[in-house]
C-alpha cells in the first residue's frame, strides 16, 4: 500500500516518461522475425515488454537487455527462424494482452505447436476476436478452457489471406491478422470502423513489409500480402503517452504548477488524450516537435482551470488507455463530462467502467456509469463538494493506480494506493517521477 498527502506546493520541472508500450512490444516481436541485429533504445523495460522479451527468447531469439539505458538488441532469425524450446512451447505473457494476441498472429503459421497462458487477468480477457479472423485464415487455434481466453493452443499450420470486417476498432486485432498475413497466400486486408493506433503499419513498413492504408467508404483499411523476409533496422522509442497523461493531468490540477515532458509520441491515432485535455481547457504547448516514423515533441502543461466536455466515436480508440486519467481530470472540472462508445474499457485489467466509478464514488466524486462509458460532474469551481482522501482498490490495474495517485495531490487529507507496484507493469519509476516535480 502507498499513501498520498493533498499536494500544497506547484509540481515543478521535467519529466522523462519511459518509452512507448506498443512500439516496444512490437520492436522486438519484428525484430524476432527480421533477418539481422535490430537495436532498440528508448526501450520500456516494464513488466509487459519483458514478457514479449522472454517469450521471443523461448521461441529461440537471442535478446540482449540493458534494462538500466533502455537499449535492447534482438538478433533476428527470419521469417521462419522461430522454433519451440520444448514441445508445445509454453509462452506465459504475464498480464500483457498485447503479447499474447498480437504474437498469436506471429505463432499461426509456425511449423510447430505452442501453448500461450497468462495471470488471472489475461485468463479473463476476451480473445475470440482473434481466435476467429486467424481460424477464418486456416488457423488452428484452441481455448483450452473452452471459454475464447487464454491459454490457447496454437497449432502452426499453412494460411490463406482474408478480408476481415472487424466489429471493433482494436489494434491488437488488426496486427495479429497482419503479422499472419506476412506468412499468408494472397491479400489480407483488415477493415475497421475507425482508425486505431497504427504503430503495427509504421513499423512493419520501416522493416520492410508491403503494408497499405486508407480510408474506404466502409471503414479504415489495412492491407498486407505474402512477405519472404523483413530486414532488421533501428528503432528509437518516443516516450509513451499513455504515461505522459497522469504528469498532464497533474500539472492541469495542481494550482501554479508548470512541467515539461520530454520526448513524448504525438503519433495521432494516440494522440487523443492531448485534443481532449485542450478542449477541458488545458494549458498544452508542443516544442520541439519531430517527424520520424513516429513523430514526438516535449509537452509543456501549466495549470489551468477544466470544464466538463462531451466525447466519443472515432476518437476513443486514440485515448482508450488514458481515460482513466480523463476521468480524475473530470471529477475535478467545473460541470459535466460524458465519455460515449467505451465499452473496450469493460475488457481491459480491469473492468474500467467500475474501477473508475467505484474510485471515484469512494472519493466523494459524482458519477454515473453505463454500459459503454461515464457521466461525471465535477467539482470545479465549487460546482460540487471536492474530493477527499479514500482507499484506492486498484484491482491491481496499472492505470487506476496512477490516475488515481494524480487525483490524491487534490484530494483533501490522505489518500491509500492499495497495490501501488502493479504501476510497474507500464512505469516502473512512476512514484519516483512524480515526488520529484
Amino acid at each position: 500500500m502507498k499513501t498520498i498527502e493533498q499536494r500544497t506546493s506547484p509540481l515543478r520541472g521535467e519529466v522523462t516518461v519511459p518509452g512507448d508500450k506498443s512500439i516496444s512490444h512490437r520492436a522486438v516481436m519484428f525484430g524476432s522475425i527480421a533477418r539481422g541485429n535490430t537495436e532498440i533504445s528508448g526501450f520500456l523495460p516494464g513488466a509487459d515488454c519483458l514478457s514479449t522479451v522472454d517469450c521471443f527468447r523461448r521461441l529461440g531469439v537471442e535478446i540482449d537487455t540493458d534494462v538500466q539505458r533502455g537499449r535492447v538488441t534482438v538478433h533476428g532469425k527470419g521469417m521462419r527462424g522461430l522454433c519451440p524450446a520444448s514441445d508445445p512451447v509454453d509462452l506465459y505473457t504475464g498480464n500483457s494482452g498485447t503479447t499474447t494476441r498480437i504474437m498469436s498472429g506471429i505463432l499461426a503459421p509456425q511449423h510447430f505447436t505452442s501453448v500461450v497462458s497468462g495471470d488471472a487477468s489475461i485468463s479473463a480477457r476476451p480473445m475470440r476476436r482473434v481466435i476467429l479472423p486467424l481460424s477464418l485464415m486456416g488457423a488452428s487455434i484452441t481455448s483450452i478452457n473452452g471459454n475464447d481466453c487464454a491459454p490457447l493452443r496454437i497449432e502452426g499450420r499453412g494460411l490463406h489471406g482474408i478480408t476481415y470486417q472487424s466489429p471493433v476498432a482494436s489494434a491488437q486485432v488488426k496486427s495479429s491478422i497482419l503479422c499472419a498475413g506476412l506468412y499468408a497466400e494472397g491479400i489480407t486486408e483488415v477493415i475497421e470502423p475507425s482508425l486505431s493506433r497504427d504503430h503495427t503499419e509504421r513499423m512493419l513498413r520501416s522493416f520492410g513489409a508491403d503494408i497499405e492504408s486508407f480510408e474506404g467508404k466502409d471503414g479504415w483499411h489495412a492491407r498486407t500480402s505474402f512477405c519472404p523476409e523483413l530486414s532488421a533496422r533501428r528503432i528509437s522509442v518516443p516516450g509513451d503517452i499513455s504515461s505522459a497523461a497522469y504528469f498532464i493531468a497533474a500539472a492541469s490540477l495542481v494550482p501554479g504548477s508548470e512541467v515539461l515532458i520530454r520526448n513524448v509520441g504525438i503519433n495521432p491515432t494516440r494522440a487523443g488524450i492531448i485534443d481532449i485535455a485542450v478542449r477541458m481547457g488545458a494549458d498544452i504547448t508542443m516544442l520541439n516537435i519531430r517527424n520520424d516514423a513516429e513523430p514526438s515533441a516535449d509537452l509543456l502543461v501549466r495549470h489551468a482551470p477544466l470544464h466538463g466536455v462531451t466525447f466519443g466515436g472515432s476518437v476513443i480508440p486514440t485515448l482508450i488507455d488514458e481515460i482513466p486519467a480523463i476521468a480524475v481530470m473530470a471529477a475535478a472540472a467545473e460541470g459535466t463530462t460524458c465519455i460515449r462508445d467505451a465499452a473496450e474499457l469493460k475488457v481491459k485489467e480491469t473492468d474500467r467502467i467500475t474501477t473508475i466509478s467505484g474510485n471515484l464514488k469512494a472519493m466523494g466524486g459524482t458519477v454515473f456509469p453505463n454500459e459503454d462509458g461515464l457521466v461525471i460532474e465535477g467539482c470545479g469551481a465549487g460546482s460540487g463538494p471536492a474530493l477527499k482522501g479514500a482507499l484506492i482498490r486498484t484491482g491491481g490495474d496499472h492505470r487506476i493506480a496512477m490516475a488515481f495517485s494524480v487525483a490524491a495531490l487534490i484530494a483533501e487529507g490522505q489518500t491509500t494506493i492499495d497495490d501501488e507496484h502493479c504501476a510497474d507493469v507500464s512505469y516502473p519509476g512512476f512514484y519516483r517521477d512524480l515526488n520529484a516535480l
